[in-house]
């Protein structure tokens, strides 16, 4: 069996937002479609190193959520040998009693889960949570155009005093 066998597909995906809340969920709807770029991070030694990415958005649970999935190296870029950094996916509910965003990630590639809310701030969106040793973790997409936009994720130890940029996606929407 394969996934297109699946009820899976049928049952997850949703053509648009959801009519109740449709103007609020277009904070994360404006990306829905694929997108390709380059990825900028620090590795674990501290090194500046960056590679391909692909990053694909979409509305599930009858237009009630948006879904997305990051790869980094890009699959059809990746160079025999080339590791995968990461290949996971964000889950964002909105939540219109305290009108913000319930988000969480999943990489199994890295292990890793975040759970965090997110709002807009301004032109730009702003993502928080805090890691388990404390320190503020904001994931925050800015320059937003329709086919283009800037994600960085950056910790502070500081509580916001100082920031240090972990990683930077520069996206561009396929086919533009």
């Amino acid at each position: 069996m394969t996934v297109a066998d699946t009820a899976l597909p049928r049952n997850l995906h949703a053509p648009g937002p959801a009519p109740d809340h449709a103007d609020k969920m277009m904070l994360y709807g404006q990306f829905a479609g694929s997108w390709e770029g380059r990825l900028v991070y620090t590795d674990p030694q501290g090194a500046l190193r960056e590679t391909t990415a692909e990053v694909h958005f979409g509305w599930v649970l009858e237009g009630r959520a948006v879904q997305d999935v990051w790869i980094a190296p890009a699959r059809d870029r990746r160079t025999p040998g080339e590791p995968v950094l990461m290949h996971g996916s964000t889950f964002r509910i909105y939540d219109p009693q305290n009108d913000c965003w319930h988000i969480t990630w999943l990489d199994p590639v890295k292990q890793r889960r975040d759970v965090m809310v997110g709002r807009a701030s301004g032109e730009d969106i702003v993502q928080e949570y805090r890691a388990e040793d404390g320190r503020r973790v904001q994931w925050m997409f800015t320059d937003i155009t329709a086919d283009a936009f800037h994600w960085t994720n950056r910790d502070s130890a500081d509580d916001g005093k100082s920031w240090t940029v972990r990683g930077e996606f520069f996206l561009k929407r396929r086919g533009s």
